[in-house]
């Protein structure tokens, strides 16, 4: 499948900033608006820019956390329906899961004197994970529904989004086997020293319309040019200087643009090649000495 073109990638963004309501229910208007474009594609996406205006957002927010505490220990003790943190997070533009965080924080900040605690963020990770470890059943609950229902940040998201990583990886590992291409993979080269490795290091490379393949990185979502840039500044400019010219494949589809951002040390595809030609390393001369 070719890149996405910037037009298309722009009107469906454009269609997330206007649309009013929760990421599901954008998720499924987008669905029905475009498409032919697949629908794990549009939810990665969302899930992109989403993550980006949370970045923004987040800083107002945190300033104010003790102001949030405060309205949501107002409404518990007002009696008001559970969904408390849901509801505000929404008025203020956050993720629910962000603005648990934040209140989670508060909370045990308060109450650090009494309980005599060092308040850390491995603290209150460990009981956004398992929220019957918080001894407050109210602040529990509402921790809980706000992970619950926010399938972009917090435990269950991080969850979902390791597992479709993991499948897509599998995914490029049983047809490399298939193809019988002899590889290794991270865990391999790790051991080894390397501390920033692709998904598979080829040991004998192949050829993809003429370009030189040894190393491969899957990529369990859409390729945009900001994560594209920041993914080859951090790993794939890192595996060029060690490896040589690789491939990676943005699974869920990638902008057209990117192809003209790799300088030919990369190549960029949506999923594994079909027109590969492998290298026979016993028609390879030894060099004259």
């Amino acid at each position: 499948m070719p890149g996405m073109s910037l037009e298309l990638y722009r009107e469906i963004c454009t269609e997330m900033k206007n649309f009013k309501g929760s990421a599901r229910e954008c998720n499924f208007y987008l669905c029905e608006k475009f498409p032919d474009v697949p629908n794990l594609s549009l939810g990665s996406i969302y899930s992109l820019e989403y993550q980006r205006r949370m970045k923004q957002n987040h800083a107002r927010i945190s300033s104010a956390a003790a102001k949030y505490y405060d309205r949501f220990q107002e409404a518990v003790n007002r009696g008001d329906e559970p969904g408390i943190i849901l509801r505000i997070a929404q008025e203020v533009d956050i993720s629910p899961a962000l603005l648990a965080r934040m209140i989670l924080e508060q909370h045990y900040e308060r109450l650090a004197p009494e309980l005599a605690i060092s308040v850390s963020k491995a603290l209150i990770s460990r009981k956004m994970k398992d929220t019957t470890l918080i001894e407050d059943r109210d602040v529990a609950y509402e921790v809980y529904l706000s992970t619950l229902h926010d399938d972009q940040y917090g435990p269950l998201a991080d969850v979902g989004k390791h597992s479709l990583g993991q499948e897509f990886e599998l995914k490029l590992q049983r047809i490399a086997k298939d193809l019988k291409l002899a590889f290794r993979g991270e865990e391999h080269l790790r051991l080894k020293g390397f501390d920033k490795t692709p998904d598979l290091k080829l040991d004998i490379p192949i050829a993809v319309d003429g370009f030189i393949v040894n190393w491969i990185e899957s990529k369990a979502l859409f390729g945009d040019e900001e994560g594209h840039r920041g993914y080859l500044k951090d790993q794939y400019l890192s595996y060029w200087n060690r490896f040589g010219t690789g491939l990676v494949i943005y699974w869920l589809g990638y902008l057209e643009t990117l192809d003209q951002m790799n300088e030919k040390k990369i190549i960029i595809m949506s999923d594994f090649p079909s027109n590969i030609t492998k290298m026979n390393p016993h028609c390879i001369k030894p060099p004259q000495l």
